[in-house]
C-alpha cells in the first residue's frame, strides 16, 4: 500500500483483512497465545490506569488478561480498566470505568459502552488493529477515532497495538493524521515499530 491509495481501496482492503480474521481457522488458538503475550508484557508495567475496547468483528479480546492483571494488583494499588465512549460531536474518545458485570450500553455504532461510570485517564491504551505496518502505522476502520483522541491527550498516553500476526502490511504508510503506535503485540511477541 502507498500514500496514493484511495479512499475506497481503504475501505476494501480493510474488508478484506476483517474477512480473512474472521475466517482464520486457528483464531481461537491464535487468540490464546495472544492473551499469553499481552499478561506477560503486562507484568512490568506499572500503569494504573489502562484503556481498552469492546472486541468486534473477530479483533482480539483484551479484556480477560485486563482482568486478570487488575486482579493481580498490590494490595496498595488500585488498577482500573477503561473503555472507550464517543462524543458524536468531536468525534474523540473518552474512557470510561468498566468491570466484570459493568452495566452497558451500546453506543451510536452499535458498540457496547460502560453505562454511566466515570471518566477515567489512562496512561495506556490497547488499540485494536484492521491492519499494521512498519514504525507502528496502524489501519484501523477509518473513523479517525483513536488519532483524533491521541492528537488532544496531554500527557499523551503509550499506544499498543493488538493483531493478529496476518494483518501485517509490509508497505502501509501513515496518512496525513495518523499517529503511529508505540508498540504492537501479536500472538508471535512484541513487535516494535521498527521492527519487521
Amino acid at each position: 500500500m502507498n500514500a496514493n491509495h484511495t479512499t475506497s481501496e481503504r475501505k476494501e482492503l480493510r474488508q478484506l483483512l476483517r474477512a480473512q480474521r474472521l475466517a482464520m481457522p486457528d483464531r481461537l488458538e491464535k487468540a490464546a497465545m495472544l492473551q499469553s503475550v499481552l499478561r506477560i508484557w503486562l507484568i512490568h508495567r506499572t500503569d494504573h490506569i489502562i484503556g481498552a475496547y469492546w472486541p468486534i468483528h473477530g479483533e482480539f479480546d483484551p479484556l480477560p488478561s485486563l482482568y486478570r492483571w487488575q486482579e493481580a494488583a498490590p494490595e496498595n494499588q488500585q488498577r482500573r480498566i477503561g473503555l472507550p465512549v464517543v462524543d458524536k460531536l468531536t468525534k474523540q474518545l473518552t474512557f470510561h470505568a468498566w468491570y466484570p458485570g459493568c452495566p452497558m450500553e451500546e453506543d451510536a455504532y452499535g458498540i457496547p459502552k460502560p453505562k454511566d461510570t466515570e471518566q477515567i485517564f489512562p496512561t495506556l491504551l490497547l488499540i485494536p488493529c484492521v491492519g499494521y505496518g512498519p514504525g507502528g502505522v496502524r489501519l484501523g476502520y477509518g473513523g479517525g477515532f483513536y488519532d483524533r483522541t491521541l492528537a488532544t491527550l496531554k500527557p499523551q498516553p503509550d499506544t499498543v497495538g493488538l493483531a493478529y500476526s496476518m494483518s501485517y502490511l509490509p508497505d502501509l504508510v501513515p496518512q496525513e493524521y495518523d499517529i503511529p503506535l508505540s508498540t504492537i503485540l501479536t500472538e508471535n511477541g512484541v513487535s516494535w515499530p521498527d521492527d519487521r
